[in-house]
């Protein structure tokens, strides 16, 4: 079930919207106050939200307050990575989310919070109960970043690749399990968080681990789900096959969509990052993927899951034992 629509992903950060087409994100605005209008327009119930800002940036949502953007949403997210890229302790967290709250009067979501096991399996695993600790009960929703390890043969989306050293390959690492599917120290105790934390873990086109992560959350208790739906990805060829797939086999949870990403022919430059020539064609994509998905029934209220929830099998050897 599609509880939540998210627009955009990371919009402050380079490597998701170019800040040289952009400076000021006043395109960003408008494409963003169509869109929440367009989803409006097809379901008058379902949950608007900025996609997370990275950095978490006061600044960045008082530019945005002055444009209207908040008029037409129903809260914001952020990202932090304290131990892995932010400039900040993971015990200032409480202290972020409070410098967002001091500026808008929307909920404040954290929709992807993670750490990496590029030094050790144990760094994370004590993170995962510390970030728990510190923002369960802080935000309606927090997604963990996230299941799966980023597969080696694929590319990290960032600006300068391997050329940013290890912030570089930290990307790799962030799974509670390895790109072969097999559990990290952390995946074995997630349960114990869940259902208050939900995941973040993003399904490439046609991605091969689409069932085994199903059966994986489900078997760690997971309630709720953040993804995305590419809209450079819609026009790839057998796109509503592949996306029907995917959106079908998440109804189990209760799923934040996120719309995200230019095609390269549709952007002022031909990138991912770039601004859109024309910010309504977004808005009919994110009108589309509502109407597909969602349709114009009531959606149910975001409701903060209760946290250590017990579940009748902990056994975490493998997703389908």
């Amino acid at each position: 079930m599609i509880e939540a629509a998210m627009l955009w992903n990371e919009p402050n950060n380079k490597s998701h919207w170019d800040p040289a087409i952009d400076p000021d994100w006043s395109q960003f605005a408008t494409m963003i106050t169509l869109a929440s209008q367009a989803i409006r327009a097809e379901n008058s119930s379902l949950p608007r939200v900025l996609g997370g800002m990275s950095p978490i940036d006061p600044t960045f949502v008082t530019n945005l307050t002055g444009r209207g953007v908040f008029d037409h949403l129903e809260a914001l997210a952020v990202h932090g990575f304290p131990l892995d890229w932010n400039l900040w302790q993971l015990d200032e967290w409480p202290q972020k989310i409070e410098e967002i709250r001091a500026v808008t009067s929307l909920p404040v979501w954290v929709s992807e919070v993670g750490v990496s096991t590029f030094g050790a399996e144990e760094v994370q695993d004590w993170g995962l109960r510390r970030t728990a600790e510190l923002l369960v009960g802080k935000a309606p929703r927090i997604h963990w970043y996230s299941l799966y390890d980023l597969p080696r043969a694929w590319e990290a989306t960032t600006r300068h690749k391997e050329a940013e050293g290890s912030s570089y390959y930290r990307h790799f690492a962030m799974g509670l399990l390895r790109e072969d599917g097999t559990p990290k120290l952390a995946a074995r105790h997630f349960h114990d968080c869940t259902p208050a934390l939900g995941l973040c873990q993003w399904f490439h086109f046609e991605d091969h681990r689409l069932d085994d992560a199903v059966a994986w959350m489900q078997r760690m208790g997971v309630r709720y789900l953040r993804t995305g739906l590419s809209w450079a990805d819609w026009f790839r060829p057998d796109a509503e096959r592949w996306f029907d797939r995917m959106v079908k086999a998440l109804e189990p949870f209760q799923v934040t969509v996120t719309f995200c990403f230019t095609p390269e022919h549709l952007g002022i430059e031909p990138h991912h990052t770039s601004p859109p020539r024309d910010p309504g064609l977004f808005a009919e994509f994110c009108a589309t993927m509502v109407r597909r998905y969602v349709g114009a029934g009531a959606v149910p209220p975001i409701v903060p899951l209760p946290f250590g929830t017990a579940h009748a099998d902990r056994g975490l050897v493998s997703a389908n034992a």
